[in-house]
């Protein structure tokens, strides 16, 4: 299992990194020993990034994040909030990408922010912005604000970590669900196992059913 974070944090320690490792940390604990973590730092590709905008093809180091990054079975992705939105950093990394690149993949998204008012960049903005990759994105999203990392400097002291966890077993189950197969496995008495359609497997977490 692969799972990625991607986040577009601009200080060293960052909340939205922070957040990120977070929200990793508590997927692979679900996923078990199988899993496997890596975490794409856009801060260390921002040069990367702005060339590959002005010469149409991306270096070495941007290619191998985003080789990283399509080839995750599961991705997290962070980003400050700037302007009521996501940051510039962080949608021109997804601009880069091949617009095919992450149909059908699991994705949690979160942001970060000095206000709770920022929240809804989450379902008015990355929300949006994935379904129109075609990813297939949790039904959690979790924000943090300032208030919410505590007061006493522990980074997960007083957090939101009901939400961090429900989200986090969201995008497990799915990564789990997404899971490739051995032809033994795909069978069932000699016959081929029916195929559920991955919206179905979405709804079937969602709260209520």
């Amino acid at each position: 299992m692969r799972l990625v974070a991607v986040t577009a944090g601009l200080t060293q320690p960052s909340s939205t990194r922070l957040l990120a490792d977070r929200l990793a940390q508590s997927t692979a604990e679900r996923l078990g020993e199988t899993a496997g973590i890596t975490v794409v730092e856009l801060r260390e590709l921002a040069v990367d990034i702005a060339n590959a905008f002005v010469t149409g093809f991306p270096g070495a180091r941007l290619r191998a994040a985003i080789d990283t990054v399509t080839g995750a079975d599961g991705l997290i992705a962070v980003t400050p909030v700037f302007s009521a939105s996501y940051s510039g950093l962080f949608k021109s990394f997804f601009d880069v990408l091949d617009p095919e690149a992450l149909a059908g993949k699991p994705v949690l998204i979160g942001a970060t922010g000095g206000t709770p008012r920022h929240s809804l960049v989450l379902e008015h903005a990355m929300r949006p912005l994935f379904a129109y990759l075609r990813a297939v994105v949790v039904p959690t999203a979790v924000y943090a604000a300032t208030q919410d990392w505590g007061e006493t400097g522990d980074a997960y002291g007083g957090g939101p970590a009901e939400r961090i966890d429900r989200a986090a077993a969201e995008l497990a189950d799915l990564m789990a669900r997404r899971a490739p197969r051995t032809a033994e496995e795909t069978k069932v008495n000699g016959a081929a196992e029916e195929v559920v359609p991955f919206e179905e497997y979405l709804a079937s977490i969602r709260p209520g059913n």
